[in-house]
C-alpha cells in the first residue's frame, strides 16, 4: 500500500463517523396547553388553518347542528356507520338527506360508495390540539372508507377527548398496550404537493372536512 493511500485511510479512520456533526441534538419540546380553553382554541385554529370547517355546539344541539349542515348541501347522499355514541342524533339530523348505513362488505357496494355517496359521517377516537388532528380508530362499525372516500367528511369530536400533543395522547391511552390494527390521522381535507411542490387541497379523497366539536363532554 502506498504511503499516500495509507495516510488517506488513516485520516478517514480517525475522522468522525458518517452523519456526525458538532451540532447538539435538539430536544423535543411538545406543545402544552395551560388550560382547557387554550387547548380547544388551538385545536380549532389549527384545523381552520388547514382549510377545515369547525363548528362548536352542546350535545343537546348536535341534531340541529347536523341538520343545518346537511340542509345547506344540495340533497346529499350520506353514508354512516352502524354504531356509535351519537348515531341517533346523526340519523335524526340527516332526515332531509338520503342516508345509507354501511351494513354490507365494501365489495358489494364499492361502486355506490365511490360514485354516489357525497358525505361520510364518523365519530372520532380522540384529537390533537397542537396540530389540529383528528384520530380515528376504524372498525367494522365505522370503516375507514367513510372518512377517506366521500367528497365530504363530517367528524364528531368531544372536546374532552382532545390531547395537547401526540406524545401525551399515546402515553395517556397506553397505545403500546392496545394499539388497533388501523389508525387514521386527519389534519384537514385531502391535499398533495406532488405538482411542482405546491400544496393543493382537494386533489384526492375528501375535498371538504367539517368538524363538530361537542364542548360539554
Amino acid at each position: 500500500m502506498s504511503q499516500a493511500r495509507h495516510a488517506i485511510l488513516a485520516k478517514l479512520r480517525a475522522g468522525k463517523k458518517s452523519g456526525e456533526t458538532d451540532k447538539p441534538t435538539p430536544l423535543y419540546s411538545p406543545w402544552l396547553a395551560p388550560d382547557e380553553s387554550t387547548r380547544l382554541a388551538r385545536f380549532c385554529t389549527q384545523l381552520t388553518a388547514s382549510h377545515a370547517q369547525v363548528h362548536r355546539c352542546k350535545t343537546a344541539d348536535l341534531q340541529s347542528q347536523v341538520r343545518d349542515i346537511v340542509t345547506s348541501m344540495a340533497t346529499p347522499r350520506i353514508a354512516t356507520g352502524t354504531q356509535g355514541k351519537y348515531l341517533t342524533e346523526i340519523r335524526e339530523g340527516c332526515q332531509s338527506a338520503d342516508v345509507v348505513p354501511f351494513t354490507q362488505p365494501i365489495e358489494r357496494w364499492k361502486e355506490t360508495l365511490f360514485s354516489e355517496i357525497d358525505v361520510g359521517i364518523t365519530h372520532t377516537h380522540a384529537a390533537i390540539a397542537d396540530t389540529g388532528t383528528l384520530v380515528l380508530w376504524p372498525d367494522s362499525n365505522e370503516p375507514r372508507t367513510l372518512s377517506l372516500v366521500p367528497p365530504c367528511h363530517i367528524a364528531l369530536v368531544n372536546a374532552s377527548d382532545i390531547a395537547d400533543n401526540f406524545a401525551s395522547l399515546i402515553q395517556a391511552q397506553d397505545w403500546h398496550q392496545r394499539l388497533p390494527t388501523n389508525v387514521v390521522l386527519i389534519s384537514g381535507p385531502s391535499k398533495t404537493a406532488d405538482i411542482q411542490q405546491t400544496l393543493a387541497y382537494g386533489a384526492h379523497g375528501p375535498r371538504q372536512l367539517i368538524v363538530i366539536v361537542l364542548t360539554d363532554r
